[in-house]
């Protein structure tokens, strides 16, 4: 199948919105420690540059967790094939994700967390797909609301490339021409 991707969301906007987030995130946990916790491999790109613009103590730790496999859509079946490296409990957890579609993997996720007897967990996400969601789950931090479209960038893959791109990227698929 050929495809093309289109520009949905600039670089310029994307680093404007990462500096806002952090300023928000940044005034809400003044005086507190936050272990930030990102979700391989989509979220490394964001987090990265999020924490870079955040001036208070933080951790960082990772978890890779599984439901989409090569594909486009959730399997709605959640692996996790890395746990966190610290202890939870009694802390202040902020999951950062690429992308809340379905909910399905972050509700899980955020749930797993909340079982280790966390103080608060919230979730900070570069983008929302809204119109996908099958589960109540909602960003406390959330740079940018998006339509039902597959996209890719800034973290984000399409069968674990494009990851690179600077900017959000709209996947296009043409139906091949016989």
């Amino acid at each position: 199948m050929d495809y093309t991707i289109e520009t949905l969301i600039p670089r310029e906007a994307v680093e404007k919105r990462i500096k806002e987030l952090a300023s928000e995130i940044e005034k809400d946990y003044k005086g507190r420690e936050v272990i930030v916790l990102g979700l391989l491999k989509g979220s490394v790109i964001f987090m990265s540059d999020l924490i870079k613009e955040i001036d208070i103590p933080l951790v960082i730790d990772f978890m890779s967790v599984s439901s989409y496999g090569n594909g486009t859509d959730s399997t709605g079946v959640v692996k996790i094939l890395k746990d966190t490296d610290f202890e939870l409990k009694g802390k202040e957890i902020l999951i950062i994700e690429d992308i809340i579609d379905t909910g399905l993997t972050l509700k899980y996720v955020r749930e797993f967390i909340e079982s280790k007897g966390t103080k608060s967990v919230a979730i900070c996400t570069l983008l929302d797909k809204p119109s996908r969601r099958k589960v109540d789950i909602k960003g406390d931090y959330v740079g940018f609301e998006i339509p039902d479209e597959f996209v890719v960038g800034y973290g984000l893959d399409y069968a674990q490339k494009y990851r690179n791109l600077p900017y959000i990227g709209v996947v296009e698929f043409h139906e091949d021409e016989e």
